[in-house]
């Protein structure tokens, strides 16, 4: 049985990939760094320390890791003031598999666009536990966020069924223990071994129905 459904907010929820690399690949030619063919893929499901301590350190951007994080996330929230990017049809699927399961979201964004976005999407009420990969110790891949929301929600995390885009997000739940739907984003494929891990990969977040859901349990 599934005990709970545990949601990625960047590019599951909101199509914010394609903003977070435009406003990251325009702060690092600024600051006088070099963005790299692989950037955006390594920097998908980071949190926030990590990649502006590889923004800072690994791609020469003349700021520190802290001025980094502070100037990306205002620039963030800027964008999001003016538009936050709902994908089609995503408010409607977590309301629906919140009428039969406990949802969580375990999201690499900070606390403060969360906040936005849900706000934005009138979610903030569907989700019983929100955490941020800044209040854990380590973001995606590793486990600890997926972890921390399935002991806030009171479940166990083998019990839980994830649903995410990227290669390090489902690295992520898959750590936990938990069953992965993936839903990738068409710009930013899944690398091989992160869609051998996923128990189904669909092609976009309306094919996910509570029978999707039944069937992992």
């Amino acid at each position: 049985m599934v005990d709970a459904v545990v949601f990625d907010l960047d590019g599951v929820i909101v199509d914010s990939e394609p903003v977070w690399e435009e406003v990251r690949r325009a702060y690092v030619a600024t600051h006088g760094g070099a963005w790299q063919a692989d950037t955006q893929r390594r920097l998908m499901g980071m949190s926030t320390g990590e990649w502006a301590r590889y923004l800072s350190g690994e791609l020469g951007v003349d700021r520190s890791a802290e001025q980094v994080a502070t100037e990306v996330v205002e620039e963030m929230t800027r964008r999001y003031a003016q538009r936050v990017p709902l994908i089609d049809g995503a408010d409607g699927v977590a309301r629906r598999l919140a009428g039969r399961w406990p949802l969580g979201l375990a999201s690499s964004s900070p606390t403060r666009l969360i906040a936005a976005a849900l706000a934005a999407t009138d979610l903030a009420d569907t989700f019983g536990a929100t955490l941020s990969t800044e209040e854990t110790e380590r973001g995606k891949p590793a486990p600890d966020v997926y972890l921390a929301v399935a002991e806030r929600l009171g479940v166990d995390p083998a019990r839980c069924v994830a649903v995410e885009d990227s290669s390090n997000g489902v690295r992520s739940a898959a750590a936990a223990g938990m069953a992965v739907i993936a839903v990738p984003h068409g710009t930013y494929p899944l690398d091989p071994d992160a869609e051998r891990l996923a128990a189904v990969v669909l092609g976009s977040i309306g094919e996910l129905t509570p029978q999707t859901i039944d069937r992992l349990g």
